[in-house]
């Protein structure tokens, strides 16, 4: 019997039976660690996505306020060489006063400023992946100088030309108008009429258009 006993024992099939149920016991064992270890993998990929979006959201958000301000930075300087450069009417008439020719007497002074706005443009990237610089706004000015005046000299409209002249040799309009197509220019016929005490004179209208400046 104690032969028996020892044969069984030595079995192989049986050792065969526990060596696989060793090796299915090591298996499970080694899937388990694996499942754990990629749902620590999966866990720490998951937070990395997060941070990387909220850094991808901050980064646009650096970007934009940067754009905001560069877009302030040329709005207030646009403003400020509006401010500094514009055209003061003070000046015109001041002009105006040291231009007199005798016989002739300005009655009427009109003034047009007119200002066109060009919105800018936001930089970015085209279709193609290049860059496109961004453009400020602009203001174009544009000012014309409508004179009303009579001549009543002794002959009516000779001096007109005297006049127009004196008004392109002050130095206020000499910086304003440097091209001989924007100078002052008879817009009128002459027609001879009277005044109610019988004098003669000639109404004419004088008018300049500065050239146009973007700012």
């Amino acid at each position: 019997m104690q032969a028996l006993e020892d044969l069984r024992r030595r079995d192989p099939v049986k050792r065969a039976v526990l060596v696989g149920i060793g090796l299915v016991a090591v298996m499970l064992c080694w899937i388990g660690s694996l499942m754990v270890t990629k749902m620590t993998v999966n866990s720490e990929i998951s937070t990395l996505e997060q941070q990387i979006q909220s850094g991808s959201k901050d980064y646009k958000q650096v970007l934009d306020n940067q754009q905001s301000l560069v877009s302030g930075r040329q709005k207030l300087l646009a403003l400020q060489q509006l401010a500094t450069n514009r055209f003061l009417v003070g000046n015109l008439l001041d002009a105006l006063q040291k231009s007199s020719v005798d016989n002739i007497q300005l009655t009427r002074l009109k003034l047009d400023q007119a200002y066109i706005v060009f919105e800018g443009t936001k930089g970015g990237t085209n279709e193609s992946g290049d860059s496109i610089a961004s453009k400020p706004a602009t203001c174009t000015e544009r000012i014309s100088i409508v004179l009303n005046a009579k001549d009543s000299g002794p002959v009516p409209g000779e001096s007109i030309s005297r006049y127009q002249a004196a008004l392109s040799r002050l130095p206020f309009f000499k910086t304003l108008i440097t091209n001989r197509t924007n100078d002052f220019r008879l817009t009128t016929s002459l027609t001879p009429q009277a005044d109610p005490d019988g004098r003669a004179f000639v109404p004419f209208t004088l008018e300049a258009r500065l050239p146009d400046k973007i700012r």
